[in-house]
């Protein structure tokens, strides 16, 4: 009993406390504590779930999908209304076929951080929960440049303009604050 109660109590603590490098290299820890997950320092991205907008109807403000029926990459803002981030994208590369039938797997979906919801509830591919912490994006020096065949729907931080880079298939676009 007190090895369940031991096991059950790091459990707890390493849910409660997550903190996830994806692709580190050489690199062991975040950048600090106020990081939820942080990638390395290839030339890749993170590549935004595919969903129609009509669909997402209790997406949560902050959340990022690429809308593959009008091929728009889009961000949910306070107010409930969705922001584009890049325009249409005419004649998209590297798009996934939409004439597929989607099956939701509800198994797939991670949560990094504190929750009391179970995982099939949760609205959404990748959930940062920790209301103090971030996420870092990919970080790639002129991504338009270096990046290799990017994929409909890619994101990353451009290290060298400071401004944030997204595809749609077609042509980056960039955001600066």
């Amino acid at each position: 009993m007190k090895t369940f109660f031991t096991l059950s109590a790091f459990l707890f603590s390493t849910i409660v406390f997550a903190q996830v490098i994806i692709n580190p290299g050489t690199k062991t820890e975040v950048t600090n504590s106020s990081v939820s997950v942080e990638f390395g320092s290839q030339e890749r991205g993170i590549i935004l779930p595919y969903v129609e907008e009509s669909e997402a109807l209790n997406a949560v403000p902050g959340t990022l999908i690429m809308d593959y029926k009008d091929r728009i990459m889009k961000l949910k803002l306070g107010n409930g209304a969705w922001q584009n981030l890049t325009g249409n994208a005419n004649k998209t590369n590297g798009f996934v076929n939409t004439l597929l039938a989607f099956q939701e797997n509800p198994n797939t979906k991670s949560i990094i951080g504190p929750t009391t919801v179970p995982q099939a509830q949760v609205p959404g591919i990748l959930i940062l929960s920790d209301p103090n912490k971030a996420m870092i994006l990919p970080k790639v020096a002129s991504p338009h440049l270096n990046i290799k065949n990017p994929a409909a729907g890619m994101m990353v931080y451009d290290s060298e303009n400071k401004i944030l880079a997204v595809f749609n298939g077609t042509q980056w676009s960039f955001w600066q604050p």
